[in-house]
C-alpha cells in the first residue's frame, strides 16, 4: 500500500477585511514541506487534522471557504487564537522575570 503524501492548507482570516477565512495556500509532498517550512520560520501555529486539510484543499486558492465548512475551521481558529493568547502570557511572565532579575542585582 503506497504512504499518502503529506498535505498542507495555510488559511488566514482577517475579522476587520474578510468576510471569511481564505485558502492562502495548499499543497503536497514539497509543496506542503513548504508550507509547513514557511510557517515555521513565522511561528504560526500548526493544526493537524488529515480530514480537515482533504476538503480544504478542494478549495480554489483565494477562495473562501464554504459555509458548510465554518464550524470546523473555527475550532482551528480557536485553538490558534488560544495558542496566541498563551503565548503572550508566557512573553509577559519572561519579561517579568527578567525584569525582576535585574533588580536583584
Amino acid at each position: 500500500m503506497a504512504e499518502e503524501k503529506k498535505s498542507a492548507i495555510a488559511l488566514r482570516y482577517d475579522v476587520d477585511k474578510d468576510k471569511a477565512p481564505l485558502i492562502l495556500a495548499s499543497g503536497r509532498g514539497p509543496i506542503a514541506d513548504e508550507i509547513l517550512r514557511i510557517a515555521d520560520e513565522n511561528k504560526i501555529p500548526l493544526y493537524e487534522d488529515p480530514q480537515l486539510a482533504k476538503l480544504l484543499s478542494k478549495i480554489e486558492l483565494d477562495s473562501e471557504i464554504p459555509p458548510e465548512l465554518y464550524i470546523l475551521v473555527a475550532e482551528v481558529l480557536f485553538f490558534v487564537y488560544k495558542l496566541d493568547r498563551m503565548s503572550e502570557k508566557r512573553e509577559k511572565l519572561i519579561s517579568r522575570m527578567r525584569e525582576d532579575a535585574k533588580e536583584k542585582k
